[in-house]
């Protein structure tokens, strides 16, 4: 459920903005590279994933993993106050490179793939701090876990927002393994562009697979009474990463899956998408609304 706030303005760093299909947008210039936002606006929703889709996801594991989806339990009431505009997909190569200035990726070949092979260190202690400097009316963050839950749910409940089962046309998994009652699809063994497979309601990009996306805070412990902008804190060393990847199963994608490492770790399926949030009343730009 969406609470309802006025129309929020789009930042002053915003070039271009507009109201499609799936909500309210803005594109940002940065360094040559132009990125797509969408505004998420405050709501309530339910985080974790049922028993039913627990005991369905468990009976394709082992006791271990049985036992590591339990932190998706229970399924409880989140409200969060603040809305916050998310890149509309995860940060590229192009971008990364555009504002940092080197390219970590394993894969090559395509300005649209997802920048891979960065830690939540060097998200928080390269990207996002290059970017503050550059949009000083604006503050760029990584979205918690629970921000990062609600934008992929994008109103649904279901384990993906699709549904209850994904193929490989719809998101970038190893086919190896699909979802309950799914069907064998093909294993790329590689990222794709970041707007290859189809957006969410929201006009979000592949929440689900291609590339685990880091979270802000750390894996909080789950209770069932409703809680208020939830925030795992900072301490210890590890991070949530959510989304699931090219080369994991499908049942690691879903909404509610919570992975959680090192916040040093690098690999060729760790990435991020960012937030942003006016920090200074917002201004209408010189150029309005942009086409769409």
């Amino acid at each position: 459920m969406i609470l309802s706030r006025p129309f929020p303005f789009p930042p002053a760093c915003a070039t271009a903005w507009g109201d499609d299909r799936y909500g309210l947008w803005c594109e940002i210039p940065l360094n040559g590279v132009v990125q797509r936002l969408r505004w998420i606006a405050p709501g309530v929703f339910w985080m974790g994933s049922s028993d039913g889709e627990r005991a369905s996801c468990g009976a394709q594991g082992d006791d271990g993993f049985r036992n590591w989806i339990k932190n998706e339990a229970p399924r409880h009431r989140v409200v969060l106050t603040q809305g916050f505009w998310l890149a509309d997909t995860a940060s590229t190569q192009v971008l990364w490179q555009a504002v940092v200035g080197d390219s970590p990726s394993v894969f090559k070949g395509g300005s649209d793939l997802p920048v891979e092979q960065v830690s939540w260190d060097d998200v928080t202690e390269k990207f996002l701090p290059a970017l503050n400097r550059q949009l000083a009316e604006a503050e760029v963050f990584l979205p918690t876990e629970a921000q990062w839950e609600y934008a992929c749910r994008a109103g649904t409940k279901t384990a993906y927002h699709v549904g209850e089962t994904i193929t490989t046309d719809q998101v970038n998994f190893d086919g190896n393994h699909p979802p309950p009652g799914g069907k064998v699809g093909v294993y790329r063994r590689q990222t794709v562009p970041v707007k290859a497979l189809p957006a969410n309601p929201w006009g979000l990009y592949q929440m689900h697979g291609n590339v685990w996306e880091w979270c802000a805070d750390a894996r909080r412990s789950y209770a069932e009474e409703s809680v208020t902008d939830p925030n795992g804190g900072q301490d210890g060393p590890g991070r949530a990463l959510r989304g699931g990847s090219w080369d994991f199963g499908a049942i690691c994608s879903r909404s509610a899956f919570r992975n959680y490492l090192g916040r040093d770790e690098r690999f060729a399926s760790f990435g991020f998408r960012f937030a942003l949030r006016s920090v200074e009343p917002s201004r209408q730009g010189a150029g309005g609304p942009g086409p769409d």
